[in-house]
């Protein structure tokens, strides 16, 4: 029980590190982070995505070099996973949950159904 809680307690250090080190110019990226809703369709989605087929929200986080890469990289992953963007695309600066890489990506897919009235 020890060894697993000191892997544990290292592992969560090391999670808190990179935030730290990005937040105080110890690292450096030339990413900005941001959050996107886009309203849409979700049609039969891909394995690991789940929701009924119709209209819906899908969220994602992103790592990328603006707003505007942000939205056309939630329009082509949600393209990939069986989702088409029908209306507007937010997108907010935002706290990462994840550390940037060497490319841009997003991460933490998720998808909300809604009816129209």
């Amino acid at each position: 029980m020890g060894r697993k809680d000191t892997v544990f307690m290292t592992t969560r250090k090391t999670d808190r590190d990179w935030k730290l080190n990005l937040r105080y110019g110890k690292t450096a990226t030339e990413f900005q982070h941001f959050s996107t809703i886009a309203e849409g369709l979700a049609g039969n989605l891909v394995e690991g995505f789940t929701c009924p087929t119709g209209p819906a929200f899908m969220g994602m986080k992103a790592w990328a070099s603006s707003a505007e890469e942000a939205a056309d990289m939630t329009r082509s992953i949600g393209g990939q996973i069986g989702f088409t963007v029908t209306g507007r695309i937010q997108t907010y600066k935002t706290e990462p949950a994840q550390p940037p890489r060497e490319n841009p990506h997003g991460y933490d897919i998720n998808f909300t159904p809604f009816t129209k009235e």
